[in-house]
């Protein structure tokens, strides 16, 4: 399990996302500097132990109406070969030193945890505690096999898609949007989803779509 420790980081985790998200095609502030807060999000362990993963969900207050994020980030002790134009910055942690924090959508570790934890082969993690499960995300998968994870990445002004030689596309929503109390409506077509929980503005809980799986016919 990953260890969360208490100490500093400079420049902090929303100083960089304040520089790095008006770069972003799927960002809704418009010219506007952001004035972000955290509203939530979860964590995924790296099996060996080497990468920070954490899904950060943030609210940007600068416009009329806020805007919340969904923003995958990784964390390394190391530059990652070929993934410059990933880079949202690094930091100094007062434990661990020097951190690149990548756009996790880039990054491959992130990505096959984000597979195993729709396939059911891991669990989220509070994104505060050590050793605590989330049990406010929730994965599902109805479709039949391994997922691929050979994935091209594409923003847009929707979000982010990653798509596989297969067919088979996982749909990021970068900007959150509250559901509708009850059941949620699967996608057409659909065969897997990731669902989380924030905190709105006014300090109500909201649930939403994190993430959504259309499988190829090519999957294995």
């Amino acid at each position: 399990m990953s260890v969360i420790h208490r100490t500093w980081v400079k420049p902090t985790k929303l100083e960089l996302l304040t520089s790095w998200l008006p770069s972003r095609p799927w960002y809704r502030g418009g010219a506007a500097e952001p004035k972000l807060a955290k509203a939530g999000g979860f964590r995924l362990d790296d099996p060996q132990g080497e990468v920070g993963i954490e899904f950060i969900v943030v609210t940007d207050a600068s416009g009329p109406h806020p805007s919340t994020y969904l923003v995958p980030l990784t964390y390394r002790g190391a530059a990652l070969d070929g993934a410059e134009h990933a880079l949202v910055g690094t930091m100094e942690h007062g434990v661990l030193g020097r951190r690149w924090a990548y756009d996790g959508c880039h990054d491959p570790v992130l990505l096959a945890q984000l597979v195993a934890l729709i396939e059911g082969r891991a669990q989220a993690q509070d994104q505060n505690l050590s050793d605590v499960p989330d049990r406010e995300v929730i994965a599902s998968h109805t479709g039949e096999g391994s997922i691929p994870t050979d994935f091209i990445t594409t923003d847009d002004q929707d979000g982010t898609r990653l798509t596989t030689p297969h067919g088979t596309t996982l749909s990021l929503h970068r900007v959150l949007q509250p559901a509708p109390d009850g059941p949620f409506p699967p996608s057409q077509g659909a065969t897997g989803h990731v669902t989380g929980s924030w905190q709105q503005p006014d300090g109500t809980r909201a649930r939403g779509v994190f993430a959504v799986l259309h499988t190829g016919p090519g999957a294995a």
